[in-house]
């Protein structure tokens, strides 16, 4: 057998990795290519799967690349994979979108915002990975910061936190549409 090439290397290497790699890792792991050769070959990959429309997709996540399986074959996937999506409460997902629009943030700002306890869901939160603690604050009593994690980034699918959507986006969804009006048309009449 001829040996692999840097692509189909890559490849079983995002293959059999259950998180995003980064380009860093990839090269790391990969001491016989320079990174422009590596980044590449990643390119590469993605056009391939972009073009053979297959069913899955090379993307960029959380700070690394990730083969994942193409949205639309969620109804075909689904009867497959018995497993209930991720459910969260209000409570959780609101502290959460507090966390990630304010980051670094103390619990202390977070129950000033949303004006209760929020001590278990941020335990909830720390447990399912989706926060995590990133030190102190610089202030008197020292109280825990925290911010959202990788795991946060890979299940919305976000490439950075610049992926959220901003405050006007968010607005925008209330919105009622606009509608132009246009005068009738004078079909069948001559």
């Amino acid at each position: 057998m001829n040996s692999p090439s840097l692509n189909a290397i890559i490849e079983g290497l995002l293959f059999v990795s259950d998180a995003p790699v980064s380009l860093d890792r990839l090269t790391e792991l990969l001491p016989d290519y320079d990174r422009a050769s590596v980044r590449l070959a990643v390119q590469e990959l993605r056009n391939d799967y972009e073009q053979r429309e297959a069913g899955i997709n090379l993307v960029e996540v959380a700070g690394g690349w990730q083969l994942r399986t193409v949205p639309e074959l969620m109804p075909f996937l689904s009867r497959l994979v018995k497993g209930r999506p991720a459910r969260f409460s209000q409570s959780s997902l609101e502290t959460l979108a507090i966390v990630a629009y304010r980051q670094p943030i103390t619990r202390q700002e977070i129950e000033y915002l949303r004006g209760v306890d929020t001590g278990a869901v941020l335990k909830t939160l720390l447990e399912k990975k989706l926060i995590k603690i990133m030190g102190k604050k610089d202030v008197p009593g020292r109280p825990i910061i925290y911010g959202t994690s990788k795991e946060f980034l890979e299940l919305f699918n976000l490439k950075d936190l610049k992926g959220l959507p901003t405050l006007r986006d968010i607005q925008s969804l209330d919105e009622a549409p606009v509608f132009e009006v246009q005068e009738e048309l004078p079909l069948g009449r001559e």
